[in-house]
């Protein structure tokens, strides 16, 4: 489990940078992701190989056989999946903390106030972008799975592959409990694409109507500033 806790802290100081609905992905992945590919799937697939039998004793045949069923892993695939899914994240909390950390050094002043809306805007850009990643990783890996897996684990493959000397029969181990991972990770990657595909809508939509409320007082602001100005050089004239 040591190797899952630098993606959990990540995750953790994720969620404070993230709206609802991004809470809800990140429950997604630290429960029915991260927490049981970490406990129950590793013990399931980690002596996958070793309990992968084929009924012959020609050396290399298992191994070829093996790779004929199993171009990759599952769990491995998995984890895969995940790291591949977590890195835009940990991008946008990287800049998310950097950018916190400059704010927080400002002085307060007019000037500060405008940077702090340009790296809030910027802030906005980029974990749209890191949405719209995710839910294009989230429905390739769904698209491979079905071409890798489908949604069933046979127990017998038939093999004919060289150094095999005919067509053998091999045997995988647990392939009922594997057929219901296969699944239930399926649907889990389901729910997490929906959840970010509204979620996407839902930034979207709340970002474009921040952004009309900022121009308007943006406006209400220049014009206030354009009347001083003007207030100031006719009482100098005078």
């Amino acid at each position: 489990m040591g190797e899952w806790g630098f993606l959990r802290s990540v995750f953790d100081n994720l969620q404070a940078h993230s709206p609802m609905l991004g809470r809800f992905w990140l429950f997604l992945m630290l429960m029915f992701r991260i927490l049981i590919l970490g406990t129950v799937a590793s013990d399931l697939f980690e002596d996958e190989q070793l309990e992968f039998t084929c009924n012959t004793l020609q050396p290399g045949c298992k191994q070829v056989c093996y790779d004929k069923a199993f171009p990759i892993s599952q769990y491995r695939f998995w984890v895969f999946h995940i790291v591949l899914i977590a890195t835009p994240s940990i991008v946008f909390l990287l800049y998310a903390t950097h950018q916190n950390k400059k704010k927080a050094l400002r002085p307060k002043s007019r000037r500060s106030s405008i940077q702090n809306y340009q790296d809030d805007r910027r802030l906005r850009r980029l974990y749209i972008i890191n949405v719209i990643f995710r839910i294009i990783a989230e429905v390739a890996f769904l698209v491979a799975q079905c071409k890798l897996y489908s949604f069933k684990v046979p127990a017998q493959y038939p093999c004919d592959r060289f150094p095999c000397p005919y067509t053998v029969d091999c045997f995988t181990s647990r392939p009922m409990e594997k057929t219901i991972f296969l699944y239930f990770y399926f649907g889990v990657g389901v729910l997490s694409a929906f959840s970010s595909i509204v979620e996407l809508f839902y930034s979207s939509i709340k970002w474009f109507c921040c952004n009309q409320e900022d121009f308007d007082l943006e406006d209400r602001a220049c014009k206030n500033l354009q009347n001083f100005r003007q207030d100031e050089s006719g009482k100098k004239t005078i």
